[in-house]
Parts: structure tokens; sequence; C-alpha cells
């Protein structure tokens, strides 16, 4: 029997009215009356962020100290003491981004078949996912041959694509629609501290280990106990979802929906269902959105360049950047999750896209020295704080429970496929017209877009007596409520 089976996997959320006692019993006598204060604003953030949230939340935060522990080393590892050629590597890369992306729809379906038991498989194909990456870091002992490291990252990028979608579904499902925004920040915080924590961790080992950054592709032994650590710390992530995260979540049942009492078309859904559920209005608005932003939005490694040369920063500080754009979205990913449980998710998800383009303009403009370097940096994590959690929690609004994981899956393959191409696009307009005129123009674009997807996205003025729109804030005293058009099933 797991931990986490006897524990509440839905945080209960139901009117005031209907539960007397409950509000005054946090915060006192007459409570009710006045503004929340102390243990009533702790009690009502612990009912948005049920545990199940905070445990994938962990899971996540372990995951990818393991991970970025492997990412921050195995660049050099392959160039300097493999002679990896850097076009060999992108190429490389690429590859396995991309294919982590088309994984990522398989995860989704997978997780939404069912047993005999008529519970959904989400858990199971994420611990397998998760299970895959653990053991993949190992095997980096073993191998020391470009093919074989390459396999071995392909099957490691495998997990992740797999595990991606059914934890957002997890995510969902275990939290009331009114919160999405809010539980989806706290999971994105805990798995940006993680990436935050990797690379230091690596860099401890490689001091404890004695050994150098081995440039002269010499000795070994410091990148293999960084190897070795991570996979340990793999294993510890996966065993806390086996122990902490629930086997049946209160809003995957066969035949329910948190949200629209919809009853799924077959309870063993096929691959190409998935692709079915962009007849669904809400969720093909969204899908479409995110491609074309995905398409206009440069890669990070291309953004620390400019910010590298165009700001005059110095090379030594240059593997310092990621974490300006990790800490800002840490501290900044949780209460952009709250404002879009209130002001509207796809909302903040077209305003981070703005606060993207700012980013973009303080590039392009005169302005140089480290008071521009944090501004970009900055604005960057400001744009993934109020996008990459929020984006799945509209998505999640838009789409059936049965679906759930599915759904996610279309809507973040499009986007990571679409910011693939991107990347591809956006280096070959710098290798022919530069860096400065490449940006210029995504800026062009992008402004384009951001505009477009506005249109596209806008909320219709519900009727009067109508439920208020998905991912909008709802009417005073009722939870937020998609429209009919947004969580409409496929036929």
């Amino acid at each position: 029997m797991y931990v986490a089976d006897s524990r509440s996997s839905k945080a209960p959320v139901a009117p005031a009215e209907t539960r007397p006692g409950r509000r005054e019993a946090a915060d006192g006598p007459g409570a009710a009356d006045g503004p929340r204060t102390g243990a009533g604003r702790r009690t009502a953030v612990r009912a948005a962020v049920p545990g199940t949230v905070v445990a994938l939340g962990v899971v996540s935060l372990v995951t990818d100290i393991s991970s970025e522990m492997v990412s921050a080393v195995l660049p050099l590892y392959l160039l300097t003491g493999l002679g990896l050629s850097p076009l060999g590597f992108g190429l490389l890369d690429g590859i396995q981004n991309g294919f982590s992306a088309v994984v990522r729809l398989l995860g989704g379906h997978l997780a939404d078949r069912r047993g005999r038991d008529g519970a959904s498989r989400h858990k199971a194909v994420a611990a397998v996912g998760y299970g895959l990456s653990a053991l993949c870091k190992p095997l980096l002992l073993l191998v020391h041959t470009v093919p074989l490291i390459g396999a071995v990252v392909a099957v490691d990028r495998t997990g992740k694509g797999l595990r991606t979608a059914p934890r957002d579904a997890m995510i969902s499902l275990a939290t009331e629609p009114a919160h999405r925004g809010r539980a989806f920040g706290v999971h994105r915080a805990m798995d940006t501290a993680g990436a935050l924590l990797g690379p230091l961790t690596a860099f401890l080992v490689l001091r404890l280990a004695g050994g150098p950054m081995l440039a002269d592709g010499g000795q070994q032994q410091g990148y293999h106990a960084v190897f070795a650590v991570s996979g340990c710390v793999a294993v510890l992530g996966v065993l806390v979802l086996l122990l902490f995260v629930p086997n049946r979540l209160a809003g995957a049942g066969p035949s329910s929906d948190s949200f629209d009492g919809a009853e799924p078309s077959d309870t063993r859904p096929r691959l190409r269902d998935g692709l079915a559920l962009l007849r669904i209005p809400g969720l093909r608005r969204l899908t479409v959105c995110a491609v074309l932003l995905g398409l206009t939005t440069v890669s990070d490694s291309f953004l620390y360049l400019l910010v590298q040369r165009r700001l005059g920063l110095s090379v030594e500080y240059f593997p310092l950047l990621p974490l300006g754009t990790a800490g800002a979205f840490l501290l900044l990913a949780v209460p952009l999750g709250a404002l879009a449980d209130r002001i509207g998710r796809r909302r903040l998800f077209l305003a981070g896209h703005g606060v993207l383009l700012l980013a973009y303009g303080l590039l392009l403009s005169p302005l140089d020295g480290p008071a521009a370097v944090v501004c970009v940096l900055l604005l960057h994590g400001s744009f993934y704080a109020a996008t990459d959690g929020v984006l799945a929690a509209a998505a999640a609004d838009t789409v059936p429970a049965a679906r759930r994981g599915a759904g996610l899956a279309l809507v973040g393959t499009g986007q990571a496929l679409a910011r693939f191409a991107c990347s591809l696009a956006f280096g070959a307009l710098w290798s022919a017209v530069g860096g400065t005129t490449a940006l210029t123009w995504s800026a062009l674009a992008l402004a384009g877009c951001v505009t477009g997807a506005a249109f596209v996205l806008r909320e219709p003025a519900a009727a009067p007596g109508e439920p208020a729109v998905a991912g909008g804030p709802a009417a005073p005293g009722e939870p937020a409520a998609p429209t009919t058009d947004d969580s409409e099933v496929p036929s």
C-alpha cells in the first residue's frame, strides 16, 4: 500500500454557505464578516495547492537536480573529453529535444488509457518516464563513445517526453479549476529550484572528486562522480513519486469530469483520438496560438549569446546567465500563477509574451552594462513564469478529465516543435544577416503573433446567468467554470 493512498488527493472546495463554521474555525469567530488574516490565509493556500501537487513538485525538484547535474558537464565532456565537434553536438541536442516533444504525445495517450479497474495510468506512465531517466545516469559510466552516449541521452529524453503530460494531468486533476494557476505555479517554482541546484551540485561534486574540468580530455573521474551522484538523486525522485503520489485522483474516474460532467466517448482511447481533441474549440485555439508564438520565441541559448555580445558582458560570466533567468522564474512562478487565476490564464499567457517582447526591445536598444543584463534576465524569467505553467492550466480548462493527458500533450508538443523550428530558422538567419537583424525580425514577428493571438483567444461575453469564462475570474462566491464552447467533447 502506498503512503499516498491514505491521503486526500484533491483539495475539497465548496461554497461557504454550505459549510457553516468552516471559516470561523480557521480564522476565529467573526472572521466570515471581514478579510482573512493569519491562519485563514494559510488554510486557503493549503486548499488551493493539494498535497499531490507538492509531492509532484518534490519529484520534479529532485529529478531536475539530477538532470541538470549531467546537463552542466555533458557538453564539456563530449566536446573536450571525447572530441565531438560543436556542430555535431548541436545536431545531437536538437534531434533529441525534438524527439522528446514527439514522445510527449505518446505519454499523454498512454496515461489516458485505463486499466481493468477503470483507473487511469497517469502515475504509472509518469513512473516509467522518471525511471528511464534514472536508469540512464549510471549508464553514462559504462559508455565512452559518442554514438552510445547519444543513445543513452536519447533514452533519457524519451523518459522526459513520457512523463511530462501525465505529470501535468495529475496536477490539473488534483486541483480545483479555480486554483490551477497557483498549483502549476508552485510546481514550476519547485522544478526551477531543482534547475538552480543541479549545476551547483555538479560543481561541488567535481571539486570534492578532486578532478579539474578536464579540458584536456584526460582523467575522467570527476565526470564519473557527477554521473554516479546524479543517478542516486534520480532514484530518490522515483521513490518520492511511488510513495507519496496517489494512484487514484478524485477527478480521474472513468466517467468523471471535474468541471463539465461530460462522459468520455471511449474508455480505451486510440492514439488518433488525441488529435481529434483539436476539434474542441478552446483547445484548438490554444494550440494554434502556442504554435504561432513558439515560432517567434528565440531559444534561451541564442538569447544568452545576444546578451553577452550586445550588452558587453564578460565571457567569464556567461555561464551565470541561465541562473538569472531561473532565479526570476523561481520567484515569480507562484504569484503570477495566482494572478492568472484572478485575471484569466489566457490573458496572462499573452501578457507574458508581451514581457518577452520588452526583453527583445531592451536588447536592441543602445543600453548596455550590468543593469541592462539584469533587466533582460528579469524580463526573460518573468516571461517563463507567466507562460509555462499558465499555459498548462489554461489547456486543462478546455479538456475533459478522461482526455487530460492527451490534451496537454497536444499543446505542449506543438509549442516545443515550434520553438525547435524557431531555433533552426533563427540560427540560419543569424548566419545570413547577423544576430541584431535576426532579433529585429523575430521581435516584429512576435509582435504580430501576439496581436493575432489576442484576437483568437478573446473571451466572448457571457450572456446573463451563464457561467464565467474558463481561466477568467468567476462571479463572487462561485467557482470558476469553463464555457460550453471550450469544453465540448469531440464526437
